[in-house]
């Protein structure tokens, strides 16, 4: 202050700010920090475990958290593949399975397909096989499942038949009538090849070459087989079926009418599940008639026509009949 007043016009002396001891002490901490930050190496203690444990390059051990991050995109990779690899085998099944199917035609349309069904062994009194049967080849892929499980409710209620006939012979055992057994036997001969050629026939053809024509037979004669289904279920007394009625009235208390008694209910539940396959069976099918869309009643009439007039004995007989009345009109002339 001395200086500034002794000399008013020079530079004024101002004291150095540095000077001061508390300054110091924080610029002499900040330094100390600092060199603490730019020597610190992090790294530096890991990486010399690790040499002196494996004598090798310093690794770093992945976290929890980063596995658990890795591993499930990899679990979902596989899964992707996994069905990737399933859809490209069902694919190529499919395809092994059309082409065999156009082989098969292709080696048909010089000769007809040797009949396969029903399978009887070669030495079988002269018989021989009536139809050629083959679902994998013949139905469309689509349509496949649903034609099994009708042929197995075909075969189903066949065998129902047949242990209805040993129940008609139970019945007379246990003091019954005659009328049930002989009946059933009469059914049997009736129903086995007429609920082949007459609806399961037919739903075979209409699913091979989307026949509206064969469409409605299946659905007029299945229905009338779901109608028989349910009386066989309920078996009235000396009906030829061991229903329901048939089972109860069999029960008189000693051990042979129990017996009989609980050997028709069996069968009588079988009829009643086989009326139940009957009723789901023809909604399905009934289903996937309307869905395609490209049946009606007009195309089923002039595929009957077309099928009517292609027949060998009505060609036949219409040939005969024409001869015969151009033979009789030439004669009654001359």
């Amino acid at each position: 202050m001395s200086n500034f007043e002794d000399n008013p016009f020079g530079e004024p002396i101002i004291a150095d700010p540095f000077a001061d001891p508390s300054i110091q002490r924080v610029a002499q901490s900040t330094a100390a920090n600092q060199n603490s930050l730019e020597n610190y190496q992090p790294f530096e203690q890991n990486a010399s475990t690790t040499m002196s444990q494996n004598n090798g390059p310093a690794v770093m051990a992945p976290s929890t958290q980063s596995t658990t991050q890795v591993s499930d995109p990899a679990a979902v990779t596989q899964i992707s593949t996994a069905e990737l690899q399933r859809r490209q085998e069902e694919l190529e099944r499919k395809a092994q399975e059309l082409e065999r199917r156009e082989q098969e035609l292709r080696n048909n349309t010089s000769q007809a397909r040797p009949n396969n069904w029903p399978p009887l062994p070669a030495a079988c009194c002269g018989l021989q096989p009536c139809f050629y049967h083959d679902i994998q080849l013949d139905i469309p892929t689509e349509f496949q499942k649903i034609v099994t499980n009708l042929y197995r409710l075909w075969i189903f209620y066949v065998l129902l038949l047949m242990v209805n006939i040993l129940g008609g012979l139970i019945v007379i055992f246990n003091g019954g009538h005659f009328a049930t057994f002989g009946l059933s036997i009469f059914y049997s001969i009736i129903f086995v090849p007429s609920s082949f050629l007459c609806w399961y026939r037919p739903i075979y053809k209409a699913f091979q070459k989307d026949s509206s024509f064969n469409f409605m037979v299946f659905f007029l004669v299945f229905f009338f087989q779901f109608i028989v289904t349910c009386i066989q279920a309920l078996g009235p007394n000396d009906g030829g079926h061991c229903g329901f009625i048939m089972a109860l009235s069999q029960f008189d208390g000693t051990a042979g009418g129990i017996f009989a008694g609980i050997f028709l209910l069996l069968i009588a539940s079988g009829f009643a599940c086989a009326a139940a396959a009957n009723a789901i069976m023809l909604g399905k099918v009934h289903m996937i008639y309307r869905a395609s869309g490209t049946t009606s009643m007009a195309k089923a009439q002039q595929e009957f026509q077309s099928e009517f007039w292609r027949n060998q004995t009505v060609q036949n007989a219409t040939n005969e009949a024409i001869g015969q009345t151009v033979g009789s009109a030439f004669r009654q002339r001359y």
